[in-house]
């Protein structure tokens, strides 16, 4: 639970500089929203935000939710490029790492 309050500078000048959320905070507030256990107001509280920033999220959640599963989609290519580059990367690791036991034991 976050309660820190954003304090203002002693110079108010009306404009506060806009806070950039990460994207795992978005859902976390989003799949809060969604659950629907505390009201958006309580949301808000909890994670000092606007209460209009909670609806916008669990919006943009609930309008793209589809695309994790549409096999056609370009977060799936995405996904799959990734997970093939990792196993690439791990079998080269592993077959320098038995080539070079393979020296060193000299078998």
């Amino acid at each position: 639970m976050n309660t820190e309050r954003r304090m203002f500078p002693t110079e108010f000048n009306g404009h506060e500089e806009r806070r950039a959320y990460s994207a795992n905070f978005k859902a976390q507030v989003a799949l809060a929203a969604i659950k629907g256990e505390k009201s958006h107001a309580e949301l808000a509280m909890e994670f000092a935000i606007h209460p209009n920033q909670v609806s916008l999220w669990k919006q943009q959640m609930l309008n793209n939710v589809n695309k994790l599963f549409d096999n056609d989609s370009e977060y799936y290519d995405e996904t799959m490029a990734n997970i093939a580059d990792s196993r690439h990367a791990k079998i080269g690791q592993l077959m320098a790492e038995n080539d070079f036991l393979t020296k060193v034991l000299g078998r």
